[in-house]
């Protein structure tokens, strides 16, 4: 990622700003609602502006549209925690949202204190934990898909490549992804972005070395907390899955295992209380078989021959 460049045009952000443009960060502002894109080549002229702010990002997250506006997300702070598959992975510690547009000012009260509960909310999401990236590698995908990838595919820009179920900032990026004529300008920038976990080290086995990588990819389907968001919707997706993977890399040779788990692929809910193990209700037990069905397909369609376990504790039954 070139952040010099990425200085550059936070110049120009910050006088789009101060200028009152509607703006859209890196090479973009709004012109008109709904949303529309132009390129700009350079930065504008300001009157106004002596000593502009600078501030490096590593890419953003994406554009999110509320009531009265539209808001950017970008990433401000960044550690590199590793490498998968040879390439460097960075987690998020920051994220940071701007106002792209200030069309709220003029609305009505009622309006406007809705917007401003709606702000506060990403003023939360700015804290999100647990977000990865990279720029050269998809880490979406487990191994095993990143090499079932067909040559033209792995010429594309990564958010295209992007598996959507792990791509935590698959909403944010419609509107950027949907401006087909800077699409080529942006990828670089458009960055996918995992929530989960992600580790790698180095271990010895007798006189050799082995490089180790263990990332839990958590999938955007019905998630939620936990007691909160149980069992699967009709569709057969259940609740909080997540996609772990270990990977082994020893003289010149990788090996992956995977594993999912999630929520039992039934419909049921349960009752929050101060109990320690709250009880738990069926609901709709005649369409648990199909519910199942669907979901155990959508396994074996991803993965493959999948192996599963029962983890329910027999006693809390």
């Amino acid at each position: 990622m070139n952040e010099v460049g990425i200085q550059w045009f936070l110049l120009q952000l910050t006088l789009l700003r101060f200028d009152y443009w509607a703006l859209v960060v890196l090479i973009m502002y709004q012109t008109s609602d709904p949303l529309t894109f132009v390129y700009v080549d350079e930065v504008p002229h300001s009157t106004t502006v002596r000593d502009p702010k600078i501030q490096t990002i590593y890419g953003f997250a994406g554009i999110i549209k509320l009531l009265e506006g539209s808001y950017l997300v970008v990433i401000t702070e960044r550690k590199c925690v590793g490498s998968y598959l040879g390439h460097p992975i960075y987690k998020v510690l920051s994220l940071k949202v701007f106002c792209c547009d200030r069309s709220a000012k003029n609305s009505r009260y009622e309006k406007i204190k809705i917007e401003s509960e709606f702000r506060s909310l990403l003023k939360v999401a700015e804290k999100t934990p647990g977000l990865y990236f990279s720029y050269d590698i998809n880490i979406t995908l487990s191994t095993q898909r990143l090499n079932d990838l067909g040559e033209e595919t792995t010429q594309l820009p990564l958010w295209r490549q992007a598996e959507p179920r792990f791509l935590w900032n698959n909403y944010l990026l419609e509107l950027l992804i949907e401006s087909r004529q800077l699409q080529q300008k942006l990828d670089p920038y458009i960055l996918p972005i995992v929530q989960g976990s992600f580790q790698s080290f180095q271990a010895a086995i007798g006189k050799d070395i082995i490089d180790v990588t263990l990332i839990a990819r958590r999938c955007t389907r019905r998630n939620g907390t936990r007691m909160w968001r149980r069992g699967a919707d009709e569709d057969g997706y259940v609740a909080n899955f997540v996609e772990s993977e270990q990977i082994i890399q020893l003289k010149g040779y990788t090996a992956s295992f995977v594993q999912v788990r999630g929520s039992m692929p039934f419909l049921w809910d349960q009752t929050v209380d101060l109990s320690y193990k709250p009880k738990f209700e069926i609901l709709k037990p005649e369409k648990g078989p199909r519910i199942a069905e669907r979901h155990f397909l959508d396994l074996r369609k991803k993965y493959g021959n999948v192996l599963a376990i029962d983890l329910v504790n027999t006693v809390y039954l």
